[in-house]
C-alpha cells in the first residue's frame, strides 16, 4: 500500500488550522458563527495556498452537528464524511476535465434536488477553464441559486473567469504565505512526521516553495526520502555574477550543469526570471520579497551590485525568449543566445548595450590618458635612417649593439616633437615657430620649446601646436575659437558667446599649461566675446568692393520657375543629414 503524501496527511481539517491565511479564515467563521454564509464564494490566489482545503473546511462546519464557534467538530458522521469523500451533500468537480455545457447542466439539475444535511455544497475548482456556454449555463443558477445550496468557485487566474460570474459571488483572495510563517510550519510538521533534516535543507525547501505551502511540503518529502540533506539546487546567483562581471563562460557553464543535471531550459529561464524578481524586489520594495532572511541580505547585496537597470533589462530579454522558446526546436539555444547577449556587451544590439560599451570606452580612454606612459620612440640607423630591427628591446636591455646615445636622443626628441605637434615635423609649420625650438636642449624634449617665444609668434604656436594637440571636451570649445594678438601679455581668444565662454573657463587651466609647455614660458589667456567687429568689418569691405546700382525694371516675361528637382524639402534634409535614417509617418 503506497504512503500517504505528507501534503494530503497534514491537510488542515479546521480553519484555525490554515496558515497565513487570517483574513479568509475571519471572514468565513463570523459569516457561519452569524448564520449569513453566502450562497457563493470565489476563492483565488496562488496554487497551494489552500483555497480546497478551506471550502471543505466550510463544507463540513455547514453540516457539522456540533459546530463550536464557527469550526466543525470533526467528529460527527458529516464531518467524517466529508473528510473521506463519501458525503451526499459536498459534491466536487474539476472543472478542468468538465468544462463543458453538459456537465453543467446535469450540476445544476442535481441542485434543485434534496440533500440529508442542512446545506448541499459545490466545489468547481480550477472554474476559470470552463468554457463560455458552459459560464452561461451556472450563471443563472449562481444568480438565483436553491436556498439549500452554496458554490465554493476555486481559482489560480481569477482575470479569466468572466465578470458576471465574479459578479455574483463573495471574492476571497488568498496569499503567499511568509517565510517566517511556513518556516515553523515546516519545522513542526517535520518534528512531528519524524523527519531529521538540516537547517540547510530547510532553507533550501523553503526557496523551492516560494511560499507555496503544498509545493513546500511536497519538497520535503524530497529532502525525507534522500536522507534529510539539502538536494542540489541550481546556483542561481552564478547567473547574476556572470551579469555583473560579464562573464558568457561562467553563465554558459552553470546552464550546462543545470542541463547535465535534468533540468528543462524553459524551466530554468522560469526560475532565473523568479530570482531576478526577487533582486528587483530586494531593491525597490524589500518587504515584498518571500525569502528566508539570510537569503533576502544575499539576494539584496548581489542586486545592488547589478544595479536596478541591468536587473530589469535581463527580466525583458529573459522573458521574450520564453515565449520564443515555446515553438523553438532547441529552447536551449534561444537561453544561452540571451545569456551572452546579456553578459557580453558586443552581443547586444539594443540601446543598453551600445550605451554600455561606450561608457566603458570612455573609461578605458580616460584611464589610459591618465595612466598610459609617453611612448618612446623606435631607434633608427643613423646611417639609413631606418628603424633598427629589435633597436627597442637592445636598448632596454644596455646591449652594446644599440644605436648611439646621440643618435637615440635625437630620435627621442623628434619622436616628442611629432607625437606633440612641433613646427619641425609639420607640413604646415612657419619658420618663425622652428627656430626656437631647433635650438632647444635634448634634456629639455618633454617642454618641446626650451627657449622663450616672441609675443608676436604666441597666436601662430597656439594655432599650430597647442590647439591641435588638445584633447577631448577642450578641444573641442577651443577649436570654435578665434585666436586673437597679445593684449597686456596675454593671449586673447574670442568665443562667439557667452555660454560658450563660460565652459571655455573650465578648461583655461589645461590649455595655459599646455601653451606654456609649447612656448617655452608662462602665457596668460584672455578669455572674452566676440562682439562681432570682424564680420562687421567685412561687411563694410564688401559694401565698398560693389558698386552702387540704380533700381532696374524687371521684365516679368523673363523670369522662369525654378525646377522641381532644385527645391529640397525639410524632410529629404534630414535624410541627406542622417544616412540610413527611416521616415515615419504620424499615426492619429
Amino acid at each position: 500500500m503506497a504512503t500517504q503524501s505528507l501534503y494530503r496527511r497534514y491537510r488542515p481539517r479546521r480553519f484555525s488550522e490554515l496558515r497565513g491565511q487570517e483574513h479568509v479564515v475571519r471572514a468565513l467563521r463570523n459569516a457561519v458563527i452569524n448564520q449569513r454564509e453566502g450562497q457563493a464564494y470565489l476563492f483565488s490566489g496562488p496554487r497551494g495556498t489552500g483555497k480546497t482545503s478551506s471550502a471543505r473546511i466550510l463544507a463540513k462546519v455547514l453540516n457539522c452537528e456540533r459546530p463550536v464557534d464557527g469550526e466543525p467538530c470533526c467528529e460527527c458522521d458529516s464531518c467524517v464524511a466529508v473528510e473521506r469523500g463519501t458525503s451526499y451533500d459536498v459534491h466536487e468537480l474539476d472543472a478542468a476535465s468538465n468544462n463543458g455545457v453538459d456537465a453543467m447542466r446535469d450540476l445544476i439539475e442535481k441542485a434543485s434536488l434534496g440533500t440529508p444535511g442542512r446545506h448541499k455544497v459545490y466545489i468547481l475548482d480550477e472554474v476559470h477553464m470552463l468554457s463560455k456556454a458552459a459560464e452561461a449555463t451556472l450563471l443563472k443558477t449562481l444568480e438565483e441559486p436553491p436556498p439549500h445550496v452554496v458554490f465554493v468557485l476555486a481559482t489560480t487566474d481569477p482575470q479569466k473567469v468572466s465578470d458576471t460570474i465574479r459578479s455574483r459571488t463573495q471574492h476571497l483572495q488568498f496569499h503567499l504565505l511568509p517565510m517566517d510563517v511556513l518556516e515553523e510550519h515546516i519545522r513542526w510538521l517535520a518534528g512531528d512526521a519524524g523527519i531529521e533534516v538540516t537547517d540547510a535543507a530547510v532553507q533550501a525547501v523553503l526557496r523551492q516553495g516560494g511560499g507555496s505551502a503544498r509545493d513546500t511540503i511536497s519538497a520535503l518529502e524530497v529532502v525525507a526520502a534522500s536522507g534529510g540533506d539539502a538536494p542540489e539546487a541550481t546556483p542561481l546567483d552564478e547567473f547574476v555574477e556572470a551579469f555583473i562581471e560579464h562573464d558568457p563562460g561562467r553563465a554558459l557553464a552553470v546552464v550546462a550543469h543545470a542541463v547535465l543535471q535534468g533540468h528543462d531550459p524553459r524551466t530554468l529561464t522560469e526560475e532565473i526570471i523568479r530570482h531576478l524578481r526577487d533582486c528587483f524586489l530586494a531593491l525597490m520594495a524589500p518587504e515584498l520579497v518571500q525569502l528566508p532572511a539570510e537569503r533576502e541580505a544575499e539576494v539584496s547585496s548581489l542586486a545592488s551590485r547589478l544595479g536596478a537597470a541591468s536587473i530589469v533589462r535581463a527580466m525583458e530579454r529573459l522573458g521574450e525568449m520564453l515565449v520564443e522558446m515555446r515553438h523553438a526546436p532547441d529552447p536551449r539555444l534561444l537561453l544561452e543566445v540571451a545569456l551572452v547577449q546579456l553578459t557580453h556587451d558586443a552581443a547586444g544590439a539594443d540601446l543598453h548595450s551600445l550605451m554600455s560599451r561606450l561608457e566603458r570606452l570612455e573609461q578605458t580612454v580616460a584611464a589610459g590618458a591618465q595612466a598610459a606612459p609617453a611612448p618612446r620612440a623606435v631607434p633608427t640607423d643613423p646611417d639609413t635612417g631606418r628603424a633598427t630591427i629589435g633597436g627597442r628591446a637592445r636598448r632596454e636591455a644596455g646591449s652594446s649593439t644599440a644605436a648611439s646615445p646621440a643618435a637615440d636622443t635625437d630620435s627621442n626628441t623628434n619622436a616628442n616633437r611629432a607625437s606633440l605637434g612641433h613646427p619641425s615635423q609639420s607640413p604646415t609649420a612657419t619658420p618663425a615657430t622652428s627656430t626656437p625650438a631647433a635650438a632647444a636642449p635634448p634634456g629639455n624634449a618633454p617642454a618641446v620649446a626650451a627657449a622663450a617665444t616672441d609675443d608676436d609668434q604666441i597666436p601662430s604656436l597656439f594655432e599650430t601646436q597647442v590647439r591641435p594637440a588638445l584633447r577631448g571636451m577642450a578641444k573641442a570649445i577651443y577649436m570654435g575659437a578665434h585666436v586673437g594678438t597679445m593684449s597686456g601679455g596675454a593671449l586673447v581668444i574670442s568665443f562667439a558667446g557667452e555660454p560658450h565662454r563660460v565652459r571655455a573657463e573650465e578648461y583655461r587651466r589645461d590649455v595655459e599649461k599646455a601653451l606654456a609647455a609649447a612656448a617655452g614660458r608662462t602665457v596668460a589667456l584672455s578669455l572674452v566675446v566676440d562682439q562681432g567687429t570682424a564680420s562687421d568689418d567685412n561687411v563694410v569691405q564688401l559694401k565698398r568692393a560693389e558698386p552702387a546700382q540704380a533700381d532696374e525694371d524687371i521684365d516679368t516675361g523673363d523670369l522662369v520657375d525654378v525646377p522641381p528637382d532644385a527645391i529640397v524639402s525639410p524632410i529629404d534634409r534630414l535624410t541627406q543629414a542622417f544616412p540610413g535614417s527611416e521616415i515615419i509617418e504620424e499615426r492619429t
